[in-house]
């Protein structure tokens, strides 16, 4: 497996190309300030066609003439009609647009798509699990190698651009867009967001090649914390978490290479990012001298004065975000953003040098993925789009991806012959297996675009025998409406079937959503489904919870009743078959949970939390014992297989700031069946002048052990990785013990001095 760790930091991040710099430099000095704005602009696709009687896409000459010869719009978004097009449409499509606005502007036009979990809006794209399920993994090579299939397949059909990967953190369950992280933890998404950067865009980001792609990181920053738990809603994060948690995914990508970047729709501490200079201008392009591109959310700079209420209106709101460092304007419907902006130059409100400075990094951008030299790439150029060996990789992620929390008595493996009543609003659905962003935005129309692929149900039969397979719908979502809405049979009827099987596999969870139109008040399961689950288990046969879901939807009340658990999340088109091979034993489970999965609504926490949320007492009259209560914690997850931990040291015992401390610990399959373990090793800081978290994940990595094999795992860690930024946002290193841990090993390691760093970013 191939090992991650923090890249060292050097500025630029981005080291520049003088040669692009002169093409850059020489571009901007021909281009009239209505060219330089009009690149600084962005427009849902609609804008340039449209439909026929068949609903047929094509662009407009007339729509054309107005965005790119009178507006010089420098970027297109999205999807007709927001749904998929197959490779060849993408490809007539995106050629007329660039033939247009190379032949009328001189520059060619940036198209943008959000390829999510594969090339989810190509037709025959490839759909891997979603981010959340890669998280699972602990394994940032596979990572990188979805990321590297996705950009070939959407080079094929001729877009450069993907606003991926999501690196927010998912620290909220109630968070509609959970699933489209690699989870809670900072680290996790540091290194799982940087691997992805490495994949879609290649090693080198100032010369891209026809097979990768840019990306934009998303959302900067603290999107993934809302107070009251929805969508694009405010967020208060401290400084300290600020710098150290939720800024580490963006720097470690940016370091990377990331090239662009698109910004938290909402606000921080009572301040809209999108209007934020300390972040935007002085976070990123200061402190790290990044050269790349900022581009904001749909129609965002519009919510500064209609959301917000921080700006007077919408011009006003425009002078806002650009001088705050916003680049380009996702305006998705209105030119009339660039005649706005171009008054507020006239009269002195935005400098000049700032629309220099954002029409240069789009042109850079641009040059950057050669698309002046070659502004199309196209299908007959990538011909394993959609192929087998690429399906095969979705499958291994799928199968890596899948966590076994629950497995009493060893009732799986599942054994031959077997025979399993089948239900659950999840079991015979590729929407569900997908999740949002699949297809459609909601991915609404999934099981019509996916329907050569299995549903858990097909792909049981297939596995098992249809003849070992009993299936009785029960509680089935609607296939309109809110993602929410259930219909309910008679539960009778699964009861008596119950009298024909062995055991009961009930598939619960969740229908597909995406952004806003996923946002919850009940964190619980839905009634129907918990009801399913109390009425089978009644029946007295073993349950199999099967949980498909994007965010952990609390089920303390039934997981009781089950034998055994699986949570597969959304693990893609090739869900239902990974599963499958899962329960059968043809495969061995390796998964762990890259989230905690909460008890109760009232706790929920991530598994760093501060060491004083644990435990509180009071003696006396008062006496009260609070705790920390999770269904199950972070780095969770089962196996086939046994490992043992042994021999866990470190080259070091003390140290001080300046060192490298390096790890080691062996790690032995001790049971039947190969496998692969994810090996964690945490830190605690035992004493430190702000509350310690309880613990925080330092290094990582899968390790494959085949039965009987022992091996050494190796890490190395920079002793700044054990600083914390204090409550001032100034790293901080203070001496004192270390607390140690991998697996169910402790050592204790000890800082000689403290230190304090002046510079932002170490």
């Amino acid at each position: 497996m191939e090992s991650y760790s923090y890249t060292p930091l050097t500025l630029p991040v981005i080291p520049p190309d003088p040669e692009i710099e002169k093409k850059v430099r020489k571009t901007l000095d021909r281009m009239t300030l209505d060219e330089k704005i009009g690149q600084m602009t962005q427009l849902q696709v609609d804008m340039i066609g449209d439909y026929d009687s068949n609903g047929r896409f094509s662009v407009s000459e007339e729509k054309m003439k107005s965005v790119f010869g009178t507006y010089k719009v420098g970027s297109i978004l999205n999807t007709p009609s927001r749904t998929c097009l197959d490779p060849a449409e993408w490809n007539r499509i995106i050629s007329e647009i660039q033939a247009y606005s190379m032949k009328h502007i001189g520059i060619p036009c940036i198209y943008g798509l959000d390829h999510v979990h594969g090339a989810n809006y190509c037709v025959e794209g490839t759909l891997f699990p979603q981010p959340l399920n890669a998280g699972a993994t602990f394994d940032c090579g596979l990572t990188r190698e979805m990321a590297r299939i996705t950009a070939y397949e959407t080079r094929a059909c001729d877009c450069p651009w993907t606003f991926s990967p999501t690196i927010d953190l998912a620290r909220d369950p109630r968070w509609s867009r959970f699933w489209e992280n690699y989870g809670e933890d900072p680290l996790v998404n540091a290194l799982m967001g940087a691997a992805a950067v490495r994949g879609f865009q290649g090693d080198d980001p100032n010369h891209i090649d026809d097979n990768h792609i840019a990306v934009s990181l998303k959302h900067f920053m603290g999107y993934g914390s809302p107070f009251s738990g929805k969508d694009r809603t405010p967020a208060y994060i401290s400084a300290s978490d600020l710098r150290e948690k939720h800024f580490a995914p963006f720097l470690e990508a940016i370091k990377n290479g990331a090239l662009t970047l698109m910004v938290n729709s909402s606000s921080i501490n009572g301040i809209p990012v999108h209007s934020n200079a300390l972040l935007l201008t002085g976070w990123l392009k200061d402190d790290l001298q990044w050269d790349g591109m900022i581009v904001t959310d749909w129609s965002d700079i519009n919510n500064l004065y209609k959301r917000e209420k921080i700006a007077k209106d919408k011009k006003d709101a425009i002078r806002i975000a650009i001088n705050a460092g916003i680049d380009m304007a996702m305006e998705p419907y209105d030119v009339n953003y660039c005649q706005l902006l171009k008054e507020l130059v006239e009269e002195g409100a935005v400098p000049m040098s700032r629309i220099n400075d954002a029409a240069a990094r789009v042109i850079r951008l641009k040059y950057r993925l050669g698309l002046f030299d070659r502004p199309n790439t196209t299908l007959k150029q990538h011909p394993l789009t959609g192929s087998e060996k690429f399906r095969d990789t979705a499958l291994l992620a799928a199968e890596r991806s899948i966590v076994l929390l629950k497995n009493e008595n060893d009732m799986l493996p599942v054994k031959p012959g077997t025979k399993i009543l089948l239900t659950g609003p999840t079991a015979h659905s590729m929407r569900s297996l997908n999740g949002g962003w699949s297809y459609t935005w909601q991915g609404a129309e999934t099981d019509r675009y996916a329907e050569k692929y299995n549903t858990v149900y097909e792909a049981m039969c297939n596995r098992f025998g249809p003849d070992n397979i009993i299936y009785v719908p029960t509680v089935t979502f609607r296939t309109k409406g809110n993602f929410e809405g259930e219909d309910v049979a008679d539960f009778n009827v699964a009861k008596e079937a119950a009298n024909q099987v062995d055991i009961i596999m009930v598939c619960i969870g969740e229908n597909s959503y995406c952004e806003t139109p996923g946002n919850l008040t009940d964190l619980r399961l839905s009634e129907n489904q918990r009801n399913l689950v109390k009425t089978l288990a009644e029946t007295g046969k073993p349950l199999l919870l099967i949980i498909n879901e994007g965010r952990p939807r609390i089920i303390s009340n039934i997981e009781p009743l089950a034998k055994s658990v699986v949570d597969i999340m959304l693990p893609g088109n090739m869900g239902g078959e990974a599963l499958a091979r899962l329960l059968a034993g043809d495969v061995n489970f390796s998964a762990k949970l890259p989230f905690t999965y909460p008890r109760e609504i009232n706790s929920l926490v991530t598994y760093d939390y501060k060491v004083s949320e644990e435990v509180g007492k009071m003696e006396g009259v008062y006496d009260y014992d609070a705790r920390v209560n999770v269904q199950w914690p972070f780095g969770y997850g089962k196996s086939y297989t046994t490992y043992e931990y042994s021999n866990l040291r470190a080259d070091k015992t003390n140290f001080t700031y300046s060192d490298i401390l390096n790890f080691a610990v062996d790690v032995k399959n001790t049971g039947k069946m190969d496998g692969i373990e994810p090996v964690l090793l945490f830190s605690s800081d035992e004493v430190a002048s702000v509350i310690p978290d309880n613990k925080r994940l330092r290094a990582f990595e899968a390790v494959p052990l085949k039965v009987g094999e022992k091996r050494t795992v190796k890490f190395s860690i920079p002793v700044s990785d054990l600083a914390f930024a204090n409550a001032y946002g100034k790293w901080t290193l203070e001496a004192g013990n270390f607390k140690i841990q991998v697996g169910n090993l402790q050592l204790i390691v000890i800082c000689n001095d403290s230190y304090q760093w002046e510079t932002p970013n170490i």
